[in-house]
């Protein structure tokens, strides 16, 4: 079994939406066997794309998931998505990888969401390696490519281990700089050949760079070096990966996908220097119970656990949990334990999952990524081990949502439908999430973006035949007052028989803003008996609850009860609660009222270049800036927007940054709308009612 994870390898392809992730996975598992047809994403035919959403867009929008055999290596491919709407899946599943390959395109360069998984990959310390690809295409330059590596993508440091031979529609292999061989490519068949003449200078010098590099990481063959020793190919190769596990540099490989140029060495190398379980070491859990630190090295013969990092929930089939082996193993069924959620799970069958597939697997062995149906308790972000010896992992959070919308039910009585259907979509998208608010009575779905959500509602209507209305969410608006007055409430009415009265004097008076309601019980002498004060508070609390100038609720204030008088027989509780509400209006009425709304915290990372144009738009949208920060070549900008303002704004930034400024708001406190603009809001409300 430790032989068969040292032959291991799982590597998450990670990029910008459009490098060419999907068609570089799809090739890789043809020229490995593992699939029999070399399918285009533009014909809607690969392996990894098949969600009806992703085929109409061209694009991935869910983790796809293969495995092929490549020279007595097992090799898990996870192939994510690239757009930000989808970008918690992409931090959730490279969780359960061991290496990460940044595909970028030679066309467009190093772009924002390459920039953010490169990141991803640092924050799980994940030895990476780059494949510049689509070096077929009209426009590309290699050099420049590489050089935009260098520049944006550092920590491991690109280095170049192949370079390419001809250019554009010319382009028809590459140069080893270990071997010094070159491989080119004929209908996707590699021959092995020597350096072409006139490369043969630039080679040589590209080959000296790289054994500076790699001689880096180790200090005896630098040391070598220096004295003018001439290092062997295996030298160069075992230094080369030493330095690839220690995240000292990140080799630089190309080709072009479509055309199954450079793909060969490509899947050598990764056999070859990308690292199997056991290279990286043990993974931290803690005990649930104590919180102490517990190693979990990756022993097949160790005590069992894994993490869920992906749930993927079907109508018919059920959940189907995917989870990464850390230690020990399994056999082909059997039972586990759930830290999480504290329950001994049974499965009846462990599956690999291969594009939209899956097939029964024997066992598993730390490195593994398999699924398993039908379990009960189980989600993404839970921990299964050996009830015996339990442990925890932490694993990441999905990314802040950026956008809310109001969902509705299209059709009458389907709201439960609407609701029930959501959380099951929820379990599959940890990155969506789903409330209601109270206030305005509205089911909120918030993700990344609006195509996140648009997304998430056509799966909705695929999956469990719920059709959905989105709106831009009603903004929760309070009302308040200003001034203390004193005011009588008095309710008389007689018809024949007993009549109603209910006679209070209450004094209200602003508290100070979150606050919320005060009531005080100041009647002395027994002007309105005990048994009545209750009703005048709650015919208050209601009267406040529908607000005086737009039916927003009424806070932050004090009502205190000083007098009052009652009939023998016409008092009741109903008639002092009328008391108490009309008390309410008229005392509003006098004091000053004023409307409130949410002001946000936000917080704005953006790339220097795009300041101006994000603090002209701050002051546009009545923001006031609180501070600026920096961090590395990003600049931080923590302001305080109303939220009226900002319901709209992942798709502007986007714009305004060209998808490179990222943002996060949290609700922070009510402040008074300006007097132009709330009498615009009343009316608006008054019409609607």
């Amino acid at each position: 079994m430790a032989e068969m994870a040292e032959n291991l390898r799982s590597i998450a392809l990670i990029a910008h939406s459009g490098a060419g992730k999907t068609s570089l996975a799809e090739v890789m598992l043809f020229n490995a066997g593992a699939i029999t047809r070399h399918g285009r994403v533009e014909e809607g035919n690969t392996a990894m794309d098949f969600e009806p959403e992703e085929l109409k867009r061209q694009s991935s929008i869910s983790t796809g998931f293969h495995q092929y055999n490549w020279k007595k290596h097992t090799v898990n491919l996870i192939d994510t998505p690239g757009d930000q709407n989808f970008f918690t899946d992409t931090r959730m599943c490279m969780q359960a990888a061991d290496a990460a390959l940044v595909v970028i395109d030679a066309v467009d360069g190093v772009k924002v969401q390459t920039e953010q998984a490169w990141e991803f990959a640092g924050d799980y310390n994940m030895p990476c390696m780059i494949f510049i690809n689509k070096l077929d295409k009209e426009h590309t330059d290699f050099e420049r490519t590489f050089q935009d590596a260098v520049s944006n993508l550092n920590d491991p440091k690109p280095i170049k281990l192949q370079i390419p031979i001809g250019a554009e529609a010319d382009f028809t292999g590459v140069v080893d700089l270990v071997t010094m061989k070159a491989y080119t490519f004929e209908d996707g068949k590699m021959t092995v050949g020597d350096i072409p003449a006139d490369m043969q200078d630039e080679a040589e010098t590209e080959r000296e760079t790289l054994i500076e590099n790699v001689a880096e990481a180790d200090d005896e063959l630098i040391e070598r070096y220096l004295e003018g020793e001439t290092l062997t190919d295996e030298d160069i190769q075992t230094a080369l990966r030493a330095g690839i596990l220690s995240r000292t540099f990140a080799p630089v490989l190309c080709g072009a996908s479509t055309r199954n140029i450079g793909i060969d060495p490509l899947l050598n190398i990764i056999n070859d220097a990308l690292p199997a379980p056991q290279d990286r070491g043990p993974r931290i859990a803690v005990h649930p119970d104590t919180g102490d630190e517990i190693e979990c090295p990756p022993d097949p013969d160790g005590p069992f656990s894994a993490f869920v990092f992906k749930t993927i929930a079907d109508p018919y089939a059920g959940r189907l949990n995917l989870f990464r082996v850390v230690s020990g193993s399994l056999g082909g069924d059997g039972n586990f334990y759930n830290v999480n959620k504290d329950a001994k799970e049974r499965f009846n069958q462990l599956l690999t999952i291969t594009g939209k597939a899956q097939k029964p697997a024997s066992g598993a062995v730390p490195g593994d990524i398999l699924a398993v149906a039908k379990l009960k308790e189980t989600g993404t972000g839970d921990t299964l081990c050996d009830e015996s010896k339990k442990v925890k992992f932490q694993v990441a959070e999905p990314l802040p949502t950026l956008i809310s919308f109001a969902v509705s039910a299209k059709t009458q009585g389907d709201e439960d439908k609407v609701f029930s259907s959501l959380t099951k979509i929820l379990e599959e998208d940890v990155g969506l999430k789903l409330g209601r608010n109270s206030q305005t009575k509205e089911i909120l779905l918030s993700g990344r973006g609006q195509i996140h959500i648009e997304n998430a509602v056509a799966k909705l209507k695929r999956k469990y035949n719920v059709e959905v209305e989105l709106n831009t969410p009603k903004v929760p608006y309070k009302e308040t007052i200003k001034k203390k007055v004193r005011v009588q409430g008095r309710h008389k009415k007689q018809t024949g028989g007993h009549g109603q009265f209910g006679d209070c004097w209450v004094q209200m008076e602003p508290l100070p803003r979150g606050e919320g309601f005060e009531f005080v019980d100041a009647i002395v002498g027994g002007a309105i008996p005990k048994t009545y004060i209750p009703a005048v508070e709650k015919g208050i609390i209601e009267a406040a609850e529908r607000g005086y100038l737009a039916g927003f609720p009424c806070v932050d204030f004090k009502a205190s009860l000083d007098d009052g008088s009652f009939h023998a027989v016409d008092s009741s509780e109903m008639a002092f609660k009328i008391a108490g509400s009309l008390a309410f209006k008229k005392a509003v009425e006098q004091a000053n009222p004023v409307l409130l709304e949410p002001i946000m915290n936000v917080t704005i990372t953006t790339p220097d270049d795009f300041m101006g144009d994000i603090m002209g738009d701050l002051n546009g949208r009545r923001g006031r800036v609180m501070g600026m920060d920096s961090e590395g070549k990003y600049q931080v900008i923590k302001a305080q927007v109303p939220m009226s303002e900002f319901l709209t704004y992942a798709p502007d930034l986007r714009s305004m940054t060209g998808g490179r400024g990222i943002y996060s708001m949290q609700f922070s406190h009510y402040d008074e709308v300006p007097a132009q603009l709330a009498e615009k809001i009343i009316e608006a409300a008054k019409k609607e009612r």
